[in-house]
């Protein structure tokens, strides 16, 4: 695996909720919950505001690439922004903004997935490389899901793909284990 690690799908999605409900943290808890559902790099994330997240569809051009990206936004998406009334989180706002209502910085972001999952290599990529393990794993791990994410993640081919979400080097570790 290429940097950051995955974080458990079911664990992220259960602390992003957990953050909103209690109100320790909503802004953080969204951020966790529209990375993993998204798979957006952190760069277009913290773009979104919340007129955009309110919607059914969320339709974005992305910055690394400059492609039209749409997307259906989930239940799990639609009951996170339900926390977040349009008379305290206006449309025009950037959606991941700190209390000194500036837009959170990557380091700002690390800092806090830091803070909420354990690992060392956990950072804002680890949102987006969840959401793949996810995509892999609910697809039967198959080469179809390879080459989907490949596809979503603008990879030039799926051993790209394999290699970023770790995929191979676990492979490799299994002869090991299995002997």
């Amino acid at each position: 695996m290429t940097g950051a690690t995955y974080i458990d799908f079911d664990t992220a999605r259960t602390k992003g909720l957990s953050l909103i409900r209690s109100k320790e943290n909503p802004i953080a808890g969204l951020l966790i919950i529209v990375g993993i559902h998204t798979g957006l790099r952190i760069s277009d994330l913290l773009d979104l505001s919340f007129c955009q997240l309110r919607q059914n569809k969320l339709t974005i051009i992305e910055k690394k690439t400059k492609k039209k990206r749409e997307m259906e936004l989930n239940d799990t998406i639609k009951t996170a922004m339900s926390y977040f009334p349009k008379e305290d989180y206006p449309d025009n706002f950037h959606s991941f903004r700190s209390q000194k209502n500036t837009v959170y910085s990557n380091k700002h972001v690390n800092r806090l997935l830091s803070k909420y999952f354990t690992g060392d290599r956990i950072s804002s990529h680890s949102l987006r490389k969840t959401f793949g393990r996810r995509v892999y794993i609910i697809n039967g791990e198959s080469e179809k899901a390879l080459l989907y994410l490949s596809e979503l993640f603008a990879h030039k081919d799926i051993a790209t793909t394999r290699t970023y979400l770790g995929i191979r080097q676990e492979e490799l570790n299994d002869i090991y284990m299995n002997l």
